[in-house]
């Protein structure tokens, strides 16, 4: 049925817990799991007439994110290997969460997507948004939701 599955983390309860499901329902199936971290590009600003501010150095920046990606790795490492289960990490870069989850998931030839959403309602599901629902919209490899 499926033979790769990826899994977006970002360290959250929630996103542990759709790894969870993904790395149970990956050796039920023998399928290898992907888990991925997605951070933002550099950060630019740009102030009248042209002039870029940068809050902090492009090095300093890197360090930062590859620091955090690795906190989440571990994080996620600790769970997969007490269910038994080796994954493999990869970091992937975009301004927007879903589609650095997207372009992770062809690049990776995926072919399940498992993550978790807040189940938000109403005014705060628009208000807010949900990076689940954008990779349900434009995401043509399926896609498993946790709550």
């Amino acid at each position: 049925m499926y033979k790769h599955i990826l899994v977006p983390v970002d360290g959250t309860t929630l996103s542990l817990k759709a790894l969870d499901i993904a790395t149970g329902l990956a050796k039920s199936l023998s399928a290898k799991v992907t888990a991925v971290t997605v951070s933002p590009g550099y950060p630019t600003i740009l102030a009248g007439d042209g002039y870029m501010i940068e809050p902090i150095s492009p090095k300093e920046w890197e360090k930062s994110v590859a620091k955090n990606s690795e906190l989440i790795q571990q994080k996620a490492a600790k769970r997969a290997t007490a269910k038994g289960l080796e994954i493999k990490f990869v970091t992937a870069t975009a301004d927007q969460p879903y589609e650095g989850i997207i372009a992770t998931a062809k690049k990776k030839k995926c072919d399940l997507i498992v993550m978790s959403s807040h189940g938000r309602r109403g005014f705060s599901a628009l208000l807010l948004g949900s990076e689940t629902t954008k990779v349900l919209t434009h995401s043509k490899i399926p896609v498993l939701v946790c709550r």
